[in-house]
């Protein structure tokens, strides 16, 4: 049987789900919890700079997210644990009629540790994508999260012309609200290109920590924009330090992030930045 040209052929969409859980045993941090529904799922957990410090890498097997699709994931660390979640390469956001969602819940325990370092999203132009992200800090448990977004693919010649990036972000320490943004770019936006909003650079990225550093830390973290092509800088709030920056490509966020990541993690975390082999294939 023919179909009118008009017909949309169906799609299915994909409702994926991830739980994660890591736990303290002597002087190594293990997975306690680790459950999947659907396209959604942890490599083999890793102990690249020894037991103390569990990396696991999140992979999401279709390779993009198409309209329609859900994406859940919860991460709780518990007390003096460490955990370091990241991703094998870019998420991708699709063209599509209907918008797909991502909710990440991550939660850390007091005297728990968790970094958050995924690789870039790519969102396409004509997506709809709606990201929900809630952290919950417990006593003095220490956070060390980034994002890079690229609108559009600008290496292709396609701009950001159609679709919606939205995004919201919550942080609490014991219930007391920390941190709280939210952000909403349509395509061809006049933010895209305005001096107050990203002054047509496609790529914008977060680094949040929690704790405080000196003033000539502070100008050690700045001083990396200089020698960089992204335009970044840093600002001090009660219990976080906030980095962000604008660029013409991910990849240049990304490598800017990292250095800040090398200078701020022996002085809050008290441990030297060990990139993720992932990050290099």
């Amino acid at each position: 049987m023919n179909l009118p040209a008009h017909t949309a052929l169906f799609t299915p969409s994909w409702h994926a789900e991830l739980e994660l859980g890591y736990g303290r045993f002597g002087d190594s941090t293990r997975p306690v919890q680790r459950r999947h529904k659907g396209p959604l799922r942890v490599q083999k957990h890793l102990y690249a700079e020894g037991p103390e410090v569990c990396q696991h890498i999140i992979v999401h097997p279709p390779g993009g997210i198409a309209g329609g699709d859900r994406l859940d994931i919860h991460a709780s660390v518990g007390p003096d644990a460490w955990a370091q979640l990241t991703s094998p390469g870019a998420a991708k956001w699709y063209r599509a009629a209907g918008p797909a969602y991502q909710q990440l819940e991550l939660k850390i325990a007091a005297g728990g540790t968790l970094e958050w370092l995924p690789q870039e999203t790519i969102v396409f132009s004509q997506a709809k994508a709606e990201l929900t992200t809630r952290i919950a800090l417990e006593g003095d448990a220490r956070l060390f999260y980034w994002d890079v977004v690229a609108l559009g693919r600008p290496a292709s010649g396609e701009r950001f012309d159609e679709g919606h990036f939205q995004a919201h972000l919550d942080i609490r320490r014991d219930g007391k609200l920390l941190w709280h943004e939210r952000q909403r770019i349509r395509g061809n936006d006049g933010l895209l290109d305005s001096p107050v909003g990203l002054g047509g650079k496609p790529v914008f990225a977060t680094l949040i920590v929690t704790g405080e550093i000196d003033a000539a830390l502070m100008e050690r973290c700045r001083a990396l924009a200089e020698h960089s092509p992204v335009r970044g800088d840093l600002s001090q709030v009660p219990g976080l330090i906030i980095a962000r920056c604008l660029a013409d490509e991910a990849l240049h966020a990304r490598a800017w992030l990292i250095e800040l990541w090398k200078l701020l993690r022996p002085a809050l975390l008290g441990r030297d930045a060990v990139a993720p082999r992932i990050w290099s294939t």
